[in-house]
C-alpha cells in the first residue's frame, strides 16, 4: 500500500460508508495502521464497523500493489471527537469543547474551553463563537484559525 490512500479509493470508500447509512470522517494512514472514522447520526455500532470493514477490505486489497502490510482500523469519532467542519459546529452547538487555534494578533497559539456558540456563515470559511467557561467572555473565530477542535467530556 502507497504511504497514504489515494483520492480514488477514499471516495469508494465514502460510498461504502453512505451505504452504512454512515459518514467517512477521516482517513488516516500513519505507522503502519491505516485508520478509517465513521460517523452515524445515532451513533457507530460495533455492527458498522464490522460491515463496513469487509466492505473497505476488499477495496483497499485491490489498491495494494506493493503488498505492504498494514492494520485496518474502523471505528467511530468517541465521545471526545474531533470536530471535522461546518456540519459538526452547527451539529454541537450547546456543546463543551476545547478549541486550540492560532491568534491572528499574535501569532501565538491558544487554547480555549467553552459552550459552542453560532457558527457564521457570512466569513470567508465560516466563523464559530465558543463562550469561554471560566470567563462567560464570547472568544470568535474564523474556522481558518482552528488549528484543532473537539468535544470537551464534561465530568
Amino acid at each position: 500500500m502507497a504511504s497514504q490512500v489515494d483520492q480514488k479509493t477514499e471516495e469508494e470508500l465514502a460510498k461504502i460508508a453512505s451505504v452504512e447509512g454512515c459518514e467517512l470522517l477521516e482517513v488516516e494512514l500513519k505507522g503502519g495502521t491505516l485508520r478509517l472514522t465513521l460517523d452515524h447520526p445515532d451513533g457507530v455500532t460495533l455492527e458498522h464497523c464490522e460491515s463496513f470493514s469487509r466492505q473497505a477490505s476488499l477495496i483497499l486489497d485491490l489498491e495494494d500493489t506493493e503488498s505492504a502490510s498494514y492494520v485496518l482500523e474502523v471505528s467511530s469519532p468517541g465521545l471526545d471527537r474531533k470536530l471535522y467542519g461546518p456540519k459538526d459546529y452547527r451539529r454541537f452547538r450547546g456543546e463543551l469543547v476545547r478549541v486550540t487555534f492560532r491568534d491572528s494578533a499574535t501569532g501565538d497559539r491558544k487554547t480555549v474551553v467553552g459552550t459552542l456558540g453560532d457558527f457564521d456563515t457570512e466569513r470567508a470559511g465560516g466563523s464559530v463563537a465558543i463562550r469561554e467557561r471560566e470567563s462567560q467572555l464570547t472568544t470568535c473565530l474564523p474556522l481558518t484559525a482552528v488549528e484543532a477542535a473537539r468535544l470537551e467530556i464534561d465530568i
